[in-house]
């Protein structure tokens, strides 16, 4: 990320902290599946170290410390608050941007859900995972693809994340150093009643740390319009989701 939209998504996810694990249901039935995936793939139930990168309000860490065991679990996140995540997990907590800090080595898994969207090029964190990974160790990683939000993209909205891609360029990233084990996207809609609520769930959840919009009365009138013009339906208003997600282990 740029230091100017890092500086915008730190404030965006700590603003929407109080309300985004309620909100976020998207994010975890991503977090699930992921963790379902990694269990089916044949990952071992116990890590010697683990690193999740955004580990927010702990969808994501919440699952992997109910299904596995780690000797050492570390957590980072751009917000302080997910401060409180590491704590409840009893993990280590490294604050910051994960392309920036330094991180653990030769590590048995690394695992993130819901983050990498927001990096200009999510392959190289993806890289420096394998890089970090002890021989035989873990990747579970999950992002967005290029179908995310498409209604507000049609609209004209720069809500959406810079990093959007598809399962096939997970894989490329990590193939050779890294067996891909699986790789997976979803489409998925979720309705809400209105264009209003729908801009409730994107602040509720803090996913429009990308926006510049000013909303004004005028402007707000014209959006519910057209989205619902557009989109609506007989059970409400859709926005779409692309989860996209891989799980790969390192060779030796």
């Amino acid at each position: 990320m740029t230091a100017a939209l890092t500086d915008r998504v730190q404030r965006s996810f700590s603003r929407s902290f109080p309300s985004y694990h309620d909100a976020a249901g998207p994010q975890a039935w991503i977090a699930g599946r992921l963790v379902q995936e990694l269990r089916r793939g044949g990952a071992p139930r116990r890590f010697a170290s683990a690193f999740e990168l955004g580990c927010g309000t702990g969808h994501l860490t919440h699952l992997l410390c109910r299904d596995f065991g780690f000797g050492t679990l570390y957590l980072n996140d751009l917000a302080p608050e997910a401060r409180l995540t590491a704590q409840a997990a009893g993990a280590a907590f490294l604050l910051g941007d994960a392309q920036q800090i330094e991180w653990p080595a030769m590590l048995g898994l690394v695992a993130s859900a819901s983050m990498i969207q927001w990096l200009q090029d999510p392959a190289q964190l993806l890289k420096k995972a394998a890089a970090a990974l002890a021989p035989g160790g873990w990747l579970a990683i999950s992002g967005y693809g290029p179908e995310q939000y498409r209604e507000l993209a049609r609209l004209g909205s720069s809500a959406r994340a810079p990093g959007l891609c598809r399962p096939e360029h997970l894989a490329a990233a990590v193939d050779g150093p890294l067996e891909v084990v699986q790789t997976g996207e979803r489409v998925r809609q979720r309705y809400f009643p209105t264009p209003r609520q729908v801009l409730d769930h994107l602040r509720k959840t803090g996913v429009n740390g990308q926006a510049r919009k000013t909303w004004t009365k005028s402007t707000l009138a014209r959006f519910t319009a057209e989205y619902a013009r557009s989109f609506g339906t007989g059970a409400g208003v859709p926005l779409t989701y692309h989860p996209v997600w891989i799980i790969a282990r390192k060779h030796g």
